[in-house]
């Protein structure tokens, strides 16, 4: 292992990309109030450094899935709605991300299963 690479976390594994962001967003979920980074280091399975949970919840703050309040010297961290409704947001960041919403949409559709599309159909408002 070269001089500047971090050794891999406890057990000897690194976690994959985006698993310590999932984890401790379904912490703050399961939390129902707002967390400090010592909080949710102290609330973590495996011991992490604060930093390391400072850094994730400030990129998880500049992506738009937590708001922070002022707490004492750092702040205290909730997302901004529940697990449904982060999925929802995410499916409007990637349809404004494309060019062409119609075929999207359409490629979407397409490709929901019999019962997803009887749901969408009642949702809209529009069952045959």
């Amino acid at each position: 292992m070269g001089v500047h690479e971090r050794p891999p976390g406890p057990g000897g594994r690194r976690r994959a990309n985006g698993a310590l962001e999932s984890e401790i967003l379904s912490l703050l979920q399961r939390a129902g109030t707002a967390l400090t980074p010592g909080d949710v280091a102290s609330r973590l399975p495996t011991p992490l450094a604060h930093t390391t949970v400072a850094t994730t919840l400030a990129r998880l703050h500049t992506r738009g899935v937590l708001q922070r309040t002022p707490q004492g010297r750092s702040y205290a961290y909730a997302p901004v709605t529940d697990e449904p409704g982060l999925t929802a947001k995410h499916m409007h960041q990637v349809m404004d991300g494309g060019s062409d919403r119609e075929s999207v949409l359409t490629r979407f559709v397409d490709e929901l299963s019999d019962d997803d599309e009887d749901l969408l159909r009642r949702l809209l408002g529009t069952d045959e």
